[in-house]
């Protein structure tokens, strides 16, 4: 007996003994060492001194095994030293018999794992680390995916939607150039080619306003508008494509609900996409309603429609840029996917919201634009009470007769499209394709006003301006001048002001716009 329990005392293992009520009857050095604690600390004091309160119902439960006669292998579980540190150990508990075959205690003979489980949990951690970076590397390269069949789709709907009207314009354009047309092809002719240039029209628009939209450069015109009048208009320009699918529309506008401050213009460009959009997605024979009512200090305009609803899974992404429920080549909607994406960042910029609901397939949609109400003096309430979006469409456009036209140009074909809309109403026009040409013309003979391109080749539209302005002669160097050109961002709006143009206008061109805008120099001259 003493023998053994020299080697038990000099034992590498931390070794204990206790009785089946728990408490320490021996402890070695190595059990000093291992939990702090000395053997006078530890014999006859209960061993739950060194397991963790939470911890206290695994004694019981070993106790229990105990009694039956059990050995308890490599059971794996924590224990605290003296300083309050928890240890990770393995314990191996052997009961202990008397003479008799009568168990009347435990030995235990505890490893510190801790070292180990430490490198284990490290690495758990790097291989949970490795699957991290794996899978955000997967969820990066799908991303990267969706982007790259998103601007595929996207291309592929741009080259679409442009050559569709390039398609009707070159048609009508080769039907038109043989003699045999008849008047009815001259009419049904321009109005398609008419309808073609506006189509590809809104398409570029839309770009440029996406392309403003992400670069932060949308500036609104704020002023004290009517949302009556806004609705009014914008219901006006898509009723043709109403009445051409039998949809009826009605208004409901709250008369109490005044004047508010906005931009007219843009509000109405939401207002037309929204409309356009429910006008397009419902089928011929439905309902498109509008709303007008104060919810709070909000003015809220809901329009509902009849149409095909909107799928739940597509909801979150209705105003994302070039997401179309109907993507693809087999798709039976145009448009490029941008009109709702600028509806919520216009809106949002006026500082209101944008939200759209449907109950699903064939269940038609409802879309609901929130704007705050500010307060509007009564003065300039009254002034914006009757505005209009668009007065040139109600008035006669004026007689340019006796009016000398200098157009420059290096597009010779929209030169002498300019030409023939001046020419119509009496102006006399000379075209010219380059900025060098036009300042010797000037020199030599006067004109009531000069159209010139920007983009030109050798000289661009800014120099010839600037050099206009440098003219000796004085009727050269004070002729009014319109900028007229495809590049219609504010900045180039800006530049060409700066640059001695006194209206800048941009391609297309609307013809009531020109000849209204030259009619004011002339009267302005007389």
């Amino acid at each position: 007996m003493a023998l053994l329990a020299a080697i038990v005392a000099s034992s590498e293992d931390a070794i204990a003994s206790k009785t089946l009520e728990g408490i320490v009857t021996s402890w070695n050095q190595s059990a000093e060492r291992l939990f702090g604690f000395t053997k006078e600390e530890m014999i006859g004091h209960s061993i739950l001194r060194i397991i963790p309160p939470e911890l206290h119902h695994e004694e019981d439960r070993i106790l229990a095994e105990l009694r039956r006669g059990n050995r308890i292998e490599r059971y794996e579980t924590e224990r605290l030293h003296k300083s309050g540190r928890r240890l990770h150990i393995s314990l191996t508990i052997s009961p202990i018999r008397d003479t008799s075959g009568t168990i009347i205690g435990a030995a235990k003979v505890a490893h510190d794992i801790t070292e180990l489980r430490e490198r284990q949990a490290q690495l758990t951690q790097i291989a949970a680390d490795r699957e991290l970076l794996l899978q955000s590397e997967r969820a990066a390269r799908a991303e990267a995916e969706r982007l790259s069949r998103l601007k595929d789709e996207f291309l592929a709907t741009l080259s679409h939607e442009l050559r569709t009207p390039l398609n009707a314009i070159q048609g009508w354009t080769q039907i038109l150039r043989h003699h045999n047309a008849s008047p009815q092809d001259f009419q049904r002719g321009l109005e398609a080619i008419d309808r073609n240039v506006r189509a590809q029209t809104q398409i570029v628009s839309d770009l440029l306003d996406m392309s403003r939209i992400i670069s932060g450069q949308v500036l609104l015109e704020v002023r004290p508008m009517n949302l009556h009048d806004v609705i009014r208009s914008a219901l006006e320009s898509v009723r043709p494509s109403a009445e051409g699918k039998g949809i009826r529309l009605h208004a409901l506008l709250d008369s109490k609900l005044g004047p508010v401050r906005g931009d007219p213009y843009r509000l109405q460009q939401v207002l037309w996409n929204i409309f356009a959009n429910a006008i397009k997605f419902t089928p011929k024979g439905g309902q498109v309603t509008v709303a007008l009512a104060r919810v709070d200090s909000h003015a809220e305009i809901t329009v509902d429609d009849t149409g095909i609803g909107i799928e739940p899974e597509f909801l979150p992404f209705v105003f994302d840029r070039f997401r179309q429920a109907d993507a693809g080549i087999g798709r039976r909607y145009g448009g490029l996917g941008l009109g709702l994406s600028i509806v919520k960042s216009l809106v949002e910029l006026h500082g209101g919201a944008v939200q759209v609901k449907s109950a699903g397939r064939d269940r038609g949609s409802t879309f609901t634009v929130r704007l705050p109400i500010y307060h509007v003096r009564v003065d300039d309430a009254d002034r914006w009470k009757s505005m209009r979006s668009d007065p040139l469409d109600t008035i006669e456009l004026p007689r340019l007769d006796d009016t000398r036209v200098l157009v420059i140009d290096d597009d010779l074909e929209g030169c002498a499209v300019m030409a023939r809309m001046l020419e119509g109403r009496g102006a006399t026009v000379r075209c010219i394709p380059s900025g060098g040409e036009a300042l010797e013309l000037l020199a030599r003979e006067r004109y009531h006003i000069v159209l010139s391109d920007i983009g030109m080749p050798d000289m661009d539209g800014y120099d010839f301006m600037q050099r206009v302005r440098r003219l000796p002669h004085e009727h050269a160097r004070a002729i009014p001048a319109i900028a007229i050109t495809a590049y219609a961002r504010p900045e180039d709006r800006q530049r060409a002001l700066l640059a001695g143009y006194q209206i800048h206008l941009s391609k297309p061109i609307e013809a009531q716009e020109l000849i209204a805008a030259i009619a004011t120099f002339r009267n302005l001259r007389h």
